[in-house]
């Protein structure tokens, strides 16, 4: 089978998914992205970039502008690998820049199996979630629904499409939802567990293993997206009723989500400040951007792992933890309820109080043993409903099987 792998920054979602398709030497694998990233064996990449002129267009239209910049672009790279002689049999992409948007004009014939991360709604998700940050703006309403304009022309030109949790797929207008599969990226089980032996070494604190009060907060980047805001709150009451307490805070300074904070300053920066005379810095640990070895190393010494997230897309970092055996506090967010249920696998508590996650914590580093089989259930959820090897990539290769052959996959309702 010829398949072409469409993601921005290649292989994204779809890391496993191209590992297996370049293994199997009865496919073509070929993908189309912008940022240089390692490649799988197996699978020929093709970089492309983009001139993108001064734009005059108005102001709700530039995200729309956007996505038609990488459109374009992609598709003059589709017509290369076309005029090469490439025609795949199915597209594997990720709308959420644009890319996918004229492939089926390009190869009318191929199928289109999207994936479909996720879709904006103006009530009971991200948007207008802070009250911190609360929209005003009547006009923020109007660009938030012209911001899907793209993701529907997308929607409308593919096949099938799948989505990686039920939360997620329920944000989908309803004919969406009909032509959804619902499966998870997933997680390698079996280099994600619990390691009774691993350390980390952290500066003069020296070397930390399981069985030391290590809190642990992780995300990509630190922001109010994932609740950093309200986790630094927590932390001085946190180190205050437990001395001998650590916090290893894992992110950079960037925005993944939502609005920069403006002024040069980042929100690791604003809200360190904040709190920053009531903690003793020897015991918080900002570390920035980790290689992942040094984070599964974390996970695996954590007594404490807090995760919060606006209702959004759902962090691979939390499943993760889980599978490592790590006692989660999570946000009680749609999101997170999903996987977490209350006093079985992990422990959910208000994103908006800092009193209830530090209450939480201190809980949990007070009495370790009595989270022990609550850590082991974490693990269980992740193995029968998440597991890579086993469950997810398997699904996907069917999927995408069976959208090739043009058999009808069967959903979730």
């Amino acid at each position: 089978m010829r398949i072409l792998l469409v993601h921005q920054n290649f292989p994204g979602q779809y890391k496993h998914i191209a590992e297996a398709l370049g293994r199997d030497p009865a496919h073509e694998v070929v993908a189309l992205g912008v940022h240089q990233r390692p490649v799988p064996a197996g699978v020929r990449v093709v970089r492309y970039a983009m001139q993108r002129p001064a734009s005059t267009v108005h102001a709700f239209a530039h995200d729309f502008e956007g996505k038609m910049v990488y459109g374009e672009a992609c598709a003059r790279a589709a017509m290369a690998l076309k005029a090469e002689g490439f025609w795949p049999d199915i597209i594997c992409g990720h709308p959420g820049w644009g890319e996918t948007l004229f492939l089926k004009d390009v190869w009318p014939d191929a199928k289109m199996l999207s994936f479909q991360e996720f879709y904006y709604q103006a009530a009971n998700a991200d948007f207008n979630f802070d009250p911190a940050f609360p929209v005003t703006d009547p006009a923020a309403y109007w660009r938030l629904r012209a911001r899907n304009a793209a993701f529907l022309v997308g929607l409308e030109a593919s096949d099938w499409n799948v989505s990686p949790t039920r939360w997620q797929w329920s944000q989908l207008p309803e004919f969406g939802r009909a032509r959804t599969s619902i499966i998870h990226d997933g997680v390698d089980t079996q280099a994600v567990r619990a390691n009774p032996n691993a350390s980390i070494t952290l500066g003069r604190a020296g070397v930390c293993r399981p069985g030391d009060e290590i809190v642990t907060f992780i995300n990509r980047n630190l922001e109010p997206y994932r609740g950093y805001h309200m986790f630094m709150r927590a932390l001085p009451e946190i180190l205050r009723r437990r001395p001998k307490a650590r916090a290893v805070i894992v992110g950079g300074n960037e925005v993944s989500y939502g609005a920069a904070p403006g002024g040069g300053r980042s929100w690791k920066d604003i809200y360190l400040s904040e709190v920053a005379d009531k903690l003793d810095m020897s015991r918080v640990h900002l570390v920035g951007k980790v290689p992942y070895p040094t984070y599964l190393n974390l996970l695996q010494v954590s007594a404490a792992h807090v995760y919060l997230t606006y209702p959004f897309v759902l962090s691979w970092s939390m499943l993760e933890s889980m599978a490592a055996e790590c006692l989660v506090i999570g946000s009680r967010t749609k999101p997170v309820e999903e996987v977490i249920e209350h006093g079985q696998n992990g422990l959910l508590v208000d994103f908006f109080s800092p009193d209830a996650i530090a209450a939480s914590v201190v809980e949990a580093l007070a009495n370790p043993k009595a989270y022990r089989e609550m850590r082991r259930a974490a693990r269980r959820t992740v193995v029968e409903r998440y597991d890579l090897a086993s469950i997810c990539l398997p699904a996907h290769l069917q999927l995408i099987s069976d959208v090739a052959a043009g058999r009808t996959p069967i959903t979730e309702a």
